[in-house]
Order: structure tokens, then sequence, then C-alpha cells
């Protein structure tokens, strides 16, 4: 019985398999921008520093930087970190010190 559940379940598996890994990508690349935005950050205040850029020209970038991050953060918060089995796990936890 088990044989024919998994060629029956076979498919799906595959789907989903796909599915976890599309998924996995897409954060790695809403990280990396992440990190790439903060690096740009992190020049754009020593440029700053240094004096190779106005205030003004910095308030400028800094905004722009910033909106994208804040964009990227709400995007993240669309996609989720939390897979539905830690959800689940959390919910679980709360339950048992909820009985004691």
């Amino acid at each position: 019985m088990l044989l024919v559940d998994d060629i029956l379940f076979s498919p799906i598996t595959g789907i989903n398999w796909i599915f976890k890994k599309i998924h996995e990508l897409a954060e790695e690349e809403l990280s990396g921008e992440a990190d790439r935005i903060r690096e740009s950050l992190t020049e754009l205040y020593m440029q700053l520093e240094t004096g190779e850029i106005t205030e003004e020209e910095f308030e400028k970038e800094e905004a722009v930087l910033l909106d994208r991050l804040d964009a990227l953060d709400e995007e993240d918060d669309v996609i989720g970190d939390a897979s539905p089995d830690e959800d689940e796990d959390e919910d679980e936890d709360e339950d048992e010190d909820e009985t004691k």
C-alpha cells in the first residue's frame, strides 16, 4: 500500500519541492538586496563625513535608499518568514504554557 501511495503522491511531492525552492531563492534575493542597500547607506554616510557630498545630496540619496529598504521590508512581510510548521509549534507551546 505504501508503494502505491508514494507513486500516487509523487507529482504533488515534486511540485511542493519546486515551490519550496522558488520560495528559498526569493528570500535569498530579498536578503541580498537589503544587504546591498545597507552597504550603500554606509558608503553614503562615509561620503558625508569626508565632505565628498553636501547635506542636501545626502538627504536626497538617503531618502531614496531608505524608501527602497522599507519597500523590501514590506515585501518580506507579505512573503512571510515563518513556515506554517513553525507557527503550529508556537501555538502548541503556548497551549502547554497555559495548562501549567
